[in-house]
């Protein structure tokens, strides 16, 4: 989301400067009205553009753990009454990401010219999602940010736990297939080739699968670098596109679709979404700008659609459950009949909290189980590919020795 510098005037005739994140200048001008000011000049951050190529060139960005132990530490430094000032200053001491440093220091000055924490925040966008600069806004304008950041602390604890629980299960079936593909290029590039010069000194016809098998062996160790150019072209090409829009849409279109994975798809984006609503309903946010901000803060194409078209229905009047619905398909069974016991019985909130600890469960379950599933074919797929190469070379070995006797 771009970043504005603006110039602004309250209905008393003070200016006010200061930098806020919009889409667009009318969507400023809206935020400002609403604050009680009238927009006079807003230009975009040219710091936030510099600091954008620094970010991308040289940085992997600051960590979901990072930010855990901001707003860990921050809530016990608010309880015990030490000013923002100070508090961001030891915090950023304390960081050992440079970037991260740098952020907690720009927003320390902009606290001390008088700006608002979660204005200072919306500077950097690629840090504090849309979700942690409301959660914080809402903490500042209720007086109660102590609470808000426990509750922003218990969010990425549980978003931490999820991801790191999905990586930890996807580890061996990965370490399994960077080695295939290891040995593979080293049997092919080092080995094949040579076995050319030993079956021909064997004065014995070779069977087709072995002279496919030993034709790609010269050709991949005579044009090594054609194939390494191929699979930069086509990796690069592949993570391009998965920037684009249309490559999120058909990611997200394989992987929904997709058998074993989709229901840890389903229940995943449930889980982040639910969480993320369940923490914006308890703060105080209104359900149509919670559902905004949840939309935006995940990065499956269905669940933002899904999210984006039931805040414009509840806009005209209609409960989330029914709102949710035409979309059914996308979320786990049950998950919308929960949401309307909630919302009959007034305990909305605490029902999507309730049902947020179901599914991250659930896609813990689900990752675990996907493993199980992956691991023992991966070795099957091994088993073939080695048996392969295995009765490619014995074959022709077996028919030389017979033609020597």
């Amino acid at each position: 989301m771009p970043i504005y510098n603006y110039t602004a005037k309250s209905f008393d005739g003070q200016t006010k400067k200061g930098v806020m994140a919009a889409k667009d200048i009318k969507e400023l001008s809206q935020d400002l009205k609403k604050e009680g000011l009238i927009l006079v000049k807003a230009d975009l951050d040219a710091k936030k553009r510099v600091n954008f190529f620094k970010i991308s060139l040289f940085s992997f960005g600051v960590s979901l753990k990072n930010k855990i132990m901001l707003t860990r530490n921050l809530s016990i430094m608010v309880s015990a009454g030490l000013p923002f000032t100070k508090s961001f200053s030891i915090l950023a001491n304390q960081s050992k990401n440079q970037e991260f440093k740098e952020a907690l220091l720009d927003i320390r000055d902009e606290i001390s010219k008088g700006q608002n924490i979660s204005s200072a925040m919306a500077k950097y966008p690629d840090i504090f999602s849309e979700l942690f600069q409301n959660m914080v806004k809402i903490g500042e304008e209720s007086g109660t940010m102590e609470e808000i950041l426990k509750v922003l602390t218990l969010q990425m604890e549980k978003e931490h736990q999820l991801k790191s629980k999905i990586q930890n299960a996807m580890i061996y079936p990965i370490i399994i297939m960077v080695v295939m593909f290891v040995i593979g290029v080293i049997i092919v590039t080092f080995v094949l080739p040579k076995l050319k010069d030993f079956f021909s000194g064997m004065n014995t016809d070779l069977p087709i699968y072995t002279k496919i098998l030993i034709g790609f062996g010269e050709l991949a160790s005579n044009y090594w670098y054609l194939f390494l150019l191929f699979f930069i072209i086509l990796f690069g090409g592949i993570f391009l596109g998965l920037k684009t829009k249309a490559g999120k849409k058909i990611r997200d279109t394989i992987l929904i679709k997709l058998p074993f994975f989709n229901s840890l798809v389903k229940k995943s984006n449930s889980a982040s979404f639910i969480r993320s609503l369940a923490s914006l309903t308890a703060a105080g946010v209104p359900l149509v700008r919670s559902l905004e901000i949840t939309s935006n803060a995940l990065n499956n194409f269905y669940f933002k659609k899904a999210l984006k078209e039931a805040s414009e229905r509840i806009k005209k009047g209609e409960k989330m459950s029914s709102a949710l619905k035409p979309n059914q398909d996308i979320f786990p069974s049950g998950a919308i009949e929960i949401i309307e016991v909630g919302e009959e019985t007034g305990k909305t909130s605490v029902i999507l909290k309730k049902l947020a600890g179901f599914y991250e469960d659930e896609v813990i379950a689900a990752a675990e189980g996907l493993s199980a599933i992956i691991e023992p074919m991966l070795i099957v797929f091994l088993g073939l590919v080695v048996a392969f190469f295995a009765f490619s070379v014995i074959e022709p070995l077996y028919s030389g020795l017979g033609n020597i006797q």
